[in-house]
């Protein structure tokens, strides 16, 4: 038997005074949304981790463009690649296999116009002219990896960190690690443009092998934000209530021997959530309270810029709610996969996005909410400087652009660098692990110590090849 040795208060004085030196961690845990020495209900996590320290940033807006934006025409000017075009790849820059396109198609100039932009001097082309306004808050990784060719492993390892599904998203780690700080709305929020099936589904927001509470909660692009949340006609609010008790009762007897079917738990808890939803949720989604300048702000005012503009407001006011992490999907359906006609695709989705984006950080910055809210544009890949089909430009993994803003990032900074045409990432190479890495240590979160234990293996989001970008979070 094991030997405990207890020092057991002998008094009601020293108890009391011993008992007292723990109220701090109580309110505390309280505040991080964990369980204090309680047994949690079935199914729900119980390793997670507190953060070792307070970081900056307290949510996440994840501004994801699907399908593969081109960094070459937008964030990492290449005068080279102008001056050559036409002609085919320089024999410098083969390598004996090349992960995307054909090598010895002829190399396709970049029609944008570029200019340096704030007191930083960053480059930015005039697709994002309104994003470019806020120079001085963006730091540009010019470096970034990632090891998906295709679609489907892109946007996989880009949510997830691996190429093949069924690890839990981004999201959900930070769902998991951090929690919620509004019992009333989920921790966890996905968004998308249009009714388009992005590529692998809800598997990008899933919570893979956690518990099936962590992973994100969709909200429609268009209409009604929250699909079912009213009651039925007719129904009182006592009414609902007593449904959701009796369900509740019968799904809990149902658990009591099932404790690990984590999709039932969640699905007891969504019924829970949705309940308080329906007092909260409409608050937090109704436009209506804004005023029309913040609106227009946001580009709501015109017909390209409508959609994303909502959505981008939306966010606003989730993570203003303690909604922990908001993905706001552009292009859902790969929508920026631009093999051909590239300047006709981007043009219109960039246009769609430049002004809501925009809008989103000066609203963010004027409310006092960038310091602490991590903002981030990115796709799954780049594309090539090589053409396709004439006037379009196929997927680069070896080296993209991404940029972060606020959170506790330092901006106008350019991180890493891509060679003379945009192909590869020579300097300060960022791989997808290290972007996730470098994500929760702005949240306070050291990746290391993130851990869930699956079938008796310690797992984490950067599966133990991450490291925190120095230059971003300041390490």
């Amino acid at each position: 038997m094991p030997c405990h040795n207890y020092d057991i208060p002998t008094s009601r004085r020293e108890f009391l005074s011993r008992a007292g030196g723990g109220f701090g961690a109580v309110a505390l845990a309280a505040l991080m949304n964990e369980p204090v020495l309680g047994a949690p209900s079935a199914g729900a996590a119980t390793n997670a981790k507190i953060p070792t320290r307070f970081g900056k940033a307290k949510s996440v807006i994840f501004c994801f463009m699907e399908g593969g934006p081109s960094h070459l025409d937008t964030f990492d000017r290449k005068p080279l690649l102008n001056q050559i075009h036409g002609q085919k790849l320089p024999p410098s820059f083969k390598v004996p296999v090349l992960a995307m396109g054909e090598s010895d198609a002829p190399l396709l100039e970049s029609k944008r116009a570029w200019k340096r932009h704030g007191q930083s001097g960053l480059w930015i082309s005039d697709w994002f002219e309104n994003v470019a306004r806020h120079a001085d808050d963006l730091a540009v990784i010019h470096s970034c990896v990632s090891d998906g060719i295709n679609h489907a492993g892109g946007v996989c390892q880009m949510n997830t960190g691996s190429i093949f599904g069924g690890r839990p998203s981004l999201g959900a780690w930070v769902n998991y690690g951090l929690g919620s700080e509004n019992h009333d709305l989920p921790g966890f929020v996905v968004i998308k443009d249009s009714e388009g099936t992005v590529v692998n589904g809800v598997r990008n927001w899933g919570s893979g092998f956690m518990p099936a509470v962590h992973q994100g909660v969709e909200f429609s692009g268009e209409g009604v934000p929250i699909k079912y949340l009213d009651n039925p006609k007719g129904h009182t609010q006592q009414r609902q209530r007593d449904k959701l008790d009796l369900l509740a009762a019968l799904n809990t007897d149902y658990n009591a021997t099932r404790a690990d079917n984590t999709e039932l738990e969640a699905r007891i808890r969504s019924y829970e959530l949705a309940y308080t939803m329906q007092a909260a949720a409409p608050v937090a989604v109704d436009l209506d309270k804004e005023s029309t300048a913040t609106k227009a702000l946001y580009g709501m005012d015109q017909p390209e810029t409508a959609v994303y503009g909502r959505n981008c407001l939306l966010a606003r006011r989730l993570v203003e709610r303690g909604v922990r992490f908001v993905q706001l999907y552009s292009g859902a359906g790969s929508k920026w996969d631009s093999h051909s006609r590239l300047e006709e695709n981007h043009s219109r989705l960039c246009r769609a996005v430049d002004k809501p984006i925009a809008g989103l950080l000066s609203d963010l910055k004027q409310r006092g909410l960038l310091d602490e809210t991590l903002v981030i544009w990115g796709g799954e890949f780049g594309r090539t400087p090589m053409s396709e089909q004439g006037g379009g430009r196929d997927h680069n993994p070896n080296g993209f652009t991404m940029w972060m803003a606020g959170g506790g990032v330092k901006g106008g900074q350019t991180i890493g660098a891509t060679d003379d045409l945009g192909l590869y990432a020579i300097e300060d190479r960022m791989h997808v692990h290290d972007i996730h890495s470098t994500i929760l240590h702005l949240l306070g979160v050291d990746h290391t110590q993130l851990v869930y234990h699956h079938k008796g293996r310690p797992e984490r989001i950067d599966q133990n090849e991450g490291h925190a970008n120095p230059k971003l979070a300041g390490v």
